[in-house]
């Protein structure tokens, strides 16, 4: 039994990083077959541990993922909650930009009304609504917004440039110019990113709204 139980993971282990590079190379639709072919073993050995292709799109984009929800810890320490929902937003936007395939990852899974709390969406979810929620009481955005609303911002702008020349660059335009369309009245205030670029996020007077 235990030898099973190792092979087992040695299969698992072997399946996820041929799907890594699979993914990277071809995205989402990245072929089951090609990878249980390169991996040496049967397509149903796959299946039996990632039983849908979400589900060996979130096993592939993990430590991302994980990334992502640390990120959103550390901000939610930050003095300005404006800033923090921006920063940590424009960190979503160049990861799923980043990663062929994590975007749609993100966009295959639309609210829920008994979402699983360990869902590729939800754990972003968990992660990012704390820092809007702090956002709208400072009335920094407008109450409406719901962090479906963000995520799906944000998965748009990466899968509307993800066949661009300089996607990066490309999406980078895209979140300022939706951050400026949001709050064209507001100042603009560099806030330094991931990679030491400069994010550009409105100010935020008395009262002023995303």
């Amino acid at each position: 039994m235990t030898g099973q139980r190792s092979d087992a993971r040695r299969n698992y282990q072997r399946i996820l990083a041929v799907a890594e590079a699979e993914v990277a190379a071809h995205g989402a639709e990245a072929s089951l077959e090609q990878i249980a072919r390169t991996a040496g073993v049967g397509s149903a050995t796959v299946r039996r541990h990632f039983p849908t292709r979400r589900a060996l799109l979130e096993a592939v984009f993990q430590e991302r993922i994980e990334g992502l929800c640390e990120r959103a810890h550390r901000l939610s320490a930050a003095e300005d909650g404006r800033t923090a929902l921006l920063e940590w937003l424009h960190a979503l936007v160049l990861y799923a930009v980043s990663a062929r395939g994590f975007a749609n990852t993100l966009s295959y899974e639309p609210p829920a009304e008994e979402p699983s709390p360990h869902s590729c969406g939800n754990r972003i979810a968990a992660a990012g609504t704390p820092l809007l929620q702090r956002a709208i009481r400072d009335k920094a955005v407008a109450p409406h917004v719901t962090f479906h609303d963000l995520l799906t911002l944000a998965v748009g702008i990466a899968l509307a440039t993800e066949h661009h020349k300089d996607p990066e660059t490309q999406a980078d335009r895209l979140f300022r110019l939706a951050v400026e369309g949001l709050s064209p009245e507001h100042g603009i205030a560099g806030v330094s990113g991931n990679s030491g670029s400069s994010v550009l996020v409105t100010e935020s007077p008395p009262n002023g709204r995303l």
